[in-house]
């Protein structure tokens, strides 16, 4: 009896990334995007809280580790670097462990800014980075917890990816 090798099954992960309201001037970036006249958040890198989550998310599903891991805070290359070259590299690391990426969801929560009008194109540069397909919601969380206090921004995602035959 030949065996039939079992199709490619795929993994989910989930990533979620907070960031508080800079003290300092900085510029404010969600998903990739600039936002003009707001108010940056306190981070490490660009602290985009979007493209960190699907960052995050894709190598929860690959099983290597977490942004911290790969561009934590000891790690001096990745200062003021932007959400979406943390993606793509992120994309590189998991394709290098054999994985492709099928798709990246996020859920962005904060008072403001007003996302929803930018959606479209942060998708399209949050895809054009991950090579794969990008979709972004947006919520708020009523006046609750520390969103809702408007004391920063959070963002969870999840990601599917599939090991390719033949992956490491």
């Amino acid at each position: 009896m030949t065996e039939h090798p079992l199709p490619p099954i795929p993994r989910t992960g989930i990533g979620v990334d907070v960031h508080a309201w800079s003290d300092q001037p900085r510029p404010l970036y969600l998903g990739g995007l600039l936002f003009e006249g707001e108010r940056g958040l306190a981070g490490h890198s660009d602290a985009d809280p979007v493209a960190h989550a699907a960052a995050d998310a894709l190598f929860s599903a690959a099983g290597v580790g977490d942004l911290g891991t790969h561009f934590g805070t000891d790690r001096p290359e990745f200062a003021n670097a932007s959400g979406t070259d943390l993606l793509k590299e992120a994309v590189r690391i998991i394709m290098e462990a054999g994985f492709d990426v099928g798709n990246i969801a996020v859920q962005l929560i904060a008072n403001r800014p007003k996302f929803g009008p930018r959606r479209a194109e942060s998708e399209a540069v949050l895809s054009a980075a991950a090579g794969a397909p990008v979709s972004v919601s947006a919520t708020t969380t009523d006046g609750l917890g520390m969103t809702g206090r408007g004391e920063g921004v959070a963002a969870i995602a999840t990601a599917v990816v599939v090991k390719r035959p033949g992956g490491q």
